[in-house]
């Protein structure tokens, strides 16, 4: 690998774009930021694997591992970033811009910048003398559909003791988030003139019913479902979207409503469907073949670190912050299907994440560096 400086690498990874977005028009495969990545860890001696990821578009994940044995660390994160506002940024999105001890960027923050901290925390590790092996994961689709990690799970190609995903925490460690689903209930009546409502049926009065429904089972899940290390302890379910009929004198023939649930560790999103289901239950008895439920987009679930290995401890005392806990979904309930500790920690504030002008402190260089090293020799250097 050539000695390069950590703005350098920096640099070539905000100009390499790898937008993530359900648009066609707007997506763009992430194969040439993963290829560089390949090429730089494989320069210190990582072997190098790199798998297209099933339904997305042209898209890959990068896994680079050095070191034999059982356990380990993986540092993960994903490679792609969410489109940019046009005409709402100060300068070039893919152009490195550092300017009052910032970079500006976009993922300088959010979050394929992360890979550059993790390559210049290498540059003073002996890697010659691992003995559990480090594995370094570069995701695709994270911020859509989160496939890449979808993808990896089911692979179970590893099975190290200890992961960190680098997303933008401020560098304080996340051992619990909510899960994500969307819902779409889809009422189908028979449209007809006003003037006769015998002659039709009403989709929107259906609907009414639906959402009578699923408000109870709000309530359910507010009593039932709870995490009170959440600043809003509750699993919550929120009706988000709703359209019906065409016209005010005509009978509506078809409602639609799109609604979520956030998930506290403990409820499952198969749980949480199987209690939506039986919510509706009755509206579908009364009203066969006219009411319809289906996921928008494959959900997130909610995530808990396992701890098995004592990762909080090492994080909080590496850190000198508590664990906490985030609103937001990550990849860490794929990761930890691997069966390993998983904690999000990562420089950056998830406040620049997603916003035009989006930025990282250069002040998070020198914490993370430190944070990364030291993962690695406890965990990979340990007897």
């Amino acid at each position: 690998m050539p000695n390069l400086t950590f703005l350098e690498v920096y640099e070539k990874i905000i100009s390499i774009p790898t937008i993530s977005a359900i648009d066609e028009k707007l997506d763009i495969s992430n194969r040439q930021l993963i290829d560089y990545l390949g090429n730089l860890f494989s320069g210190l001696g990582f072997s190098i694997s790199i798998q297209q990821v099933p339904e997305a578009r042209n898209k890959f994940n990068l896994l680079a591992k050095l070191g034999t044995g059982e356990g380990g660390l993986l540092l993960a994160g994903h490679s792609d970033t969410v489109p940019f506002d046009e005409g709402r940024w100060n300068s070039d999105p893919f152009t490195l811009k550092q300017k009052d001890n910032l970079l500006y960027g976009l993922g300088t923050c959010d979050m394929k910048g992360f890979f550059a901290f993790i390559l210049e925390a290498l540059k003073d590790i002996p890697l010659n003398k691992l003995q559990k092996p480090l594995y370094i994961l570069a995701t695709a689709d994270e911020e859509t559909s989160m496939a890449g990690a979808r993808f990896f799970a089911q692979q179970q190609l590893i099975k190290p003791d200890m992961a960190i995903i680098g997303e933008p925490t401020e560098l304080k460690p996340i051992g619990k988030h909510k899960g994500h689903m969307a819902q779409s209930l889809n009422i189908t009546g028979k449209a007809g003139h006003s003037s006769d409502p015998d002659k039709g049926v009403n989709a929107i009065e259906i609907m009414q019913m639906a959402i009578q429904q699923l408000l109870t089972l709000r309530d359910k899940l507010a009593k039932n479902y709870r995490d009170e290390s959440f600043s809003v302890p509750q699993a919550t379910l929120n009706l988000g979207h709703i359209h019906g009929g065409d016209g005010e004198n005509r009978i509506c023939g078809h409602c639609k409503l799109n609604f979520d649930v956030r998930c506290v560790p403990g409820l499952s999103d198969e749980e949480a469907i199987a209690l939506i289901d039986e919510a509706l239950l009755p509206v579908k008895q009364a009203y066969p073949d006219r009411v319809d439920m289906q996921l928008m987009y494959p959900t997130a679930p909610a995530f808990s670190c396992k701890n098995e290995h004592d990762i909080i401890a090492l994080a909080e005392r590496l850190t000198d912050f508590k664990v906490t806990n985030a609103n937001y979904a990550t990849e860490a309930p794929f990761i930890n299907q691997l069966g390993c500790d998983t904690l999000v920690l990562g420089p950056g504030s998830i406040n620049q994440a997603h916003q035009p002008d989006e930025f990282i402190s250069l002040e998070y260089v020198d914490p993370t560096v430190t944070l990364i090293k030291n993962m690695i020799k406890h965990v990979c250097f340990s007897e």
